[in-house]
């Protein structure tokens, strides 16, 4: 097994995320476009070059492998009592809260404090813009990278998207801009826009905060395809919108859509539980089941679920469990909520593991994933100071580390990964290039 020498390797051993990085660093060579089997992923443009481009694409790509990142200084609030950073990464403070606007929090999959805070980075003048994903506007079933520069414009796009979504690729644009931006995405997504960040002065510069939204993994556009179908659309509709979560929390999933007729239609309601657990979750892109960090620990603060509180509570709108995770997103907090943005109150350091217990056993067999690839000369990602050895050893047991990887080499031969994901090709020279920064 070698490591990827360029993108298309990347792709070609299922490894690619989808995060766009390559098509927002090297837009003369990549575009990104959906394959509905797999998730997003680059198309190269025939005959374009840009070395450079692609040596950075490849240097910040987060399905090739990652970097850990460092702890940060002593903290004297973690205490003794602290989390592991081994299983945690960096966490300075966590805090339950939800967004003070009330359409907001209801729009919103767990209180809405997302779009609080880049509502408040705009509102603040911290920022002049928040790059994030919304639903297409030429296809409900797809996601597409938008740049907002108002609240209407984040309130529109409130709610998750289990679709795949490629917001880094708009680093080019981001480099760009005349003012700061704040960056939404996936960690892998903040994982690309940190590394890149390190390499690039005008995106370190224009990036003011990057918020990472915890990911358990993103299915294919196959599996928005199966939850319609659940919902009872007709293969010949078209969908206009699609609801994931919100409205409520957890909230329920949704849609409405066209008939070929002419008439407009809403579906039924189905739980949060039923849509994620019984069929979203089954088409996981394969590079997801290798993932170190579904927290966002690269991100100045992370936002999830708060899974250890009861759902059937009379009240819900919802709330988000906050984890601040650089001194940059700890400021940034505490003037949100002392600015009215946000309604807050802290936790124990301790509550991720809490409330988000599946997340970190996810960390802890990832070694024998990556044995059981390894074994069979597929292609892995590389993970460079995560201590994952040592959390194989002493957080599994002997069962768990037998069926992880052969559970892996299973599903494998299942998947056929030794034959290789194919990467699209798009156009000739000169179509649809666009002319990158020098």
């Amino acid at each position: 097994m070698t490591q990827p020498s360029s993108i298309d390797a990347v792709v070609r051993g299922h490894l690619c995320t989808g995060c766009g990085a390559c098509a927002g660093l090297a837009p003369r060579l990549f575009r990104m476009e959906d394959n509905p089997e797999t998730g997003r992923r680059p198309m190269r443009i025939v005959g374009s070059e840009d070395p450079a481009g692609e040596q950075m694409a490849l240097a910040v790509c987060p399905g090739a492998g990652t970097e850990a990142k460092p702890p940060p200084a002593a903290d004297l609030s973690a205490g003794v009592d602290g989390p592991s950073h081994n299983e945690w990464g960096n966490v300075l403070e966590i805090w339950e809260g939800h967004a003070n606007n009330a359409e907001m929090r209801w729009r919103g999959s767990s209180g809405g404090v997302v779009t609080a805070l880049a509502a408040y980075a705009l509102a603040s003048g911290a920022a002049g813009g928040v790059a994030h994903i919304r639903q297409s506007t030429s296809n409900a079933l797809l996601n597409e990278s938008t740049i907002s520069r108002n609240e209407q414009q984040l309130l529109s796009a409130a709610g998750s998207r289990y679709a795949p979504a490629s917001p880094c690729d708009r680093l080019n644009e981001i480099a760009e801009s005349s003012s700061p931006v704040v960056f939404i995405g996936k960690p892998c997504d903040v994982q690309a826009a940190a590394s890149a960040a390190k390499r690039d002065a005008a995106i370190k510069r224009n990036i003011a905060l990057t918020i990472s939204i915890f990911c358990a993994g993103a299915p294919s556009s196959n599996g928005t395809r199966a939850l319609l179908a659940t919902l009872g659309v007709p293969p010949d509709a078209k969908v206009t919108s699609i609801r994931y979560r919100g409205e409520g929390w957890p909230g329920e999933m949704a849609a409405t859509y066209v008939t070929a007729k002419g008439e407009e239609h809403s579906t039924r309601s189905i739980s949060y539980e039923e849509g994620w657990g019984d069929i979203l979750q089954k088409h996981r892109q394969w590079r997801c089941q290798l993932c170190a960090d579904h927290i966002g620990e690269f991100a100045d603060i992370s936002v999830g679920d708060p899974w250890d509180k009861p759902r059937a509570s009379s009240d819900k709108r919802g709330a988000s469990l906050i984890v601040v995770r650089s001194e940059r997103g700890r400021a940034f907090l505490r003037n949100a909520i002392a600015a009215g943005a946000v309604t807050a109150s802290s936790r124990s350091l301790t509550s991720q593991a809490e409330a988000q217990p599946n997340l970190a056993r996810s960390r802890h067999i990832l070694f024998g994933r990556l044995i059981g690839l390894r074994i069979l000369g597929l292609a892995a990602p590389r993970y460079r100071g995560w201590k994952l050895t040592n959390l194989w050893f002493s957080k599994t047991t002997f069962k768990d580390k037998l069926v992880t990887v052969l559970g892996t080499m299973r599903r494998a031969f299942r998947r056929k990964l030794w034959q290789g994901e194919a990467q699209a090709v798009k156009g000739s020279i000169g179509t649809d290039s666009t002319a990158a920064r020098p």
